[in-house]
């Protein structure tokens, strides 16, 4: 056992720590913030890489360093400097706060496979998004039920981006024998983006949506534009876009009408720590057929995450229309709660 052990020992790639400790197993990956070593008795160890004063490896690794370098062979480190062995350029000498990151080869090959992805991705791929689910029901004196479900799902690469969303409210109201329909409302759409600088982008967008209290059968509105992505890093993104659009609305009383819209809108997703989640979109369409009118859609949703894919939600909805059906409500507010299911690909 003891000769296992030293033989383990010998081949094993060692980080020393501030504090003296030494640490054997093998070097999976360094991100500037930790270094994972797996070790064949602790398993899977994250070393805070502050805590780092030097590491040896007996495989050779990829080292990128903060000026944009690569270097590629075994590390040791002398006299408070990483020294790496390489194939072709002999030694290569620099300090401990010059490393960007550290792979093992899998994590490079695994990381060429991933950014490959990224440039030249199937259709299938990078898609995000969630699905909200909702269900409140009451017994007694009133029997109500209210079923509410959401779907979004975005692709995004460095080039462009695919949104998809789709919103369904039904409640019914069953008291003293009458059954009352209170909501029944179907929303959806698609929009492309396109980056044409950093923070530009142009877009196309078509939106469908039914709702029976409205009166409304079906409105379809195509949309095109540009934006501005004026907020864009790991916790926030927001941006501002303008463009036009057309307005077709069929009703129940058999009135149709064609409109030409403005639209003036935002889109913000913030997330506020490691547990909450913002989610609002604002679009505002003044229309100048109609001088006067306009509409407004208004959408946000606060997220509690439980796990990595399962989160407690809670989301408001709003549609205002200046000019409805005679006898019909300008504005239509719906809030709902609900779990929701995250997922990525």
């Amino acid at each position: 056992m003891a000769v296992a052990v030293t033989l383990f020992v010998l081949r094993a790639d060692v980080v020393v720590m501030k504090n003296g400790d030494r640490l054997s197993g093998k070097i999976g990956r360094m991100d500037g913030k930790e270094i994972i070593l797996k070790s064949e008795f602790a398993g899977e160890v994250k070393i805070p890489w502050d805590a780092v004063t030097g590491i040896t490896s007996t495989a050779a690794v990829h080292v990128g360093l903060k000026d944009g370098q690569l270097v590629t062979g075994t590390v040791e480190t002398v006299e408070g400097r990483f020294e790496v062995s390489t194939a072709r350029a002999g030694k290569v000498v620099f300090a401990r706060d010059a490393i960007s990151f550290i792979r093992s080869e899998e994590g490079q090959k695994a990381y060429e496979l991933e950014i490959e992805r990224y440039r030249n991705p199937r259709v299938v791929d990078l898609w995000t998004g969630f699905v909200d689910l909702g269900y409140t029901s009451a017994k007694g004196n009133t029997d109500t039920v209210t079923l509410s479900s959401t779907a979004n799902a975005t692709r995004s690469t460095s080039r462009d981006k695919i949104g998809v969303f789709f919103t369904s409210i039904y409640s019914r109201n069953d008291t003293s024998g009458i059954s009352l329909l209170t909501a029944n409302t179907i929303r959806g759409g698609v929009n492309y983006s396109l980056n044409v600088s950093p923070k530009g982008f142009v877009f196309g967008s078509v939106d469908l949506e039914f709702d029976e209290f409205q009166g409304l059968d079906l409105r379809f509105v195509p949309a095109a534009g540009g934006g501005w992505h004026a907020v864009k890093n790991d916790r926030t993104t927001f941006d501002v876009f303008a463009g036009a659009s057309m307005n077709r609305e069929f009703f129940t009383t058999g009135l149709s009408r064609t409109s030409g819209e403005m639209l003036l809108g935002n889109e913000l997703v913030h997330k506020i720590n490691s547990t909450l989640s913002l989610r609002e979109r604002l679009v505002v369409y003044p229309n100048f057929t109609d001088i006067g009118s306009i509409r407004i859609n208004f959408d946000t949703s606060l997220a509690a995450a439980l796990r990595r894919w399962l989160s407690l939600q809670v989301s408001l909805s709003d549609r205002f229309l200046s000019n409805p059906l005679p006898g019909r409500e300008k504005n239509d507010v719906i809030i709902t709660t609900g779990v929701r299911l995250t997922f990525a690909r």
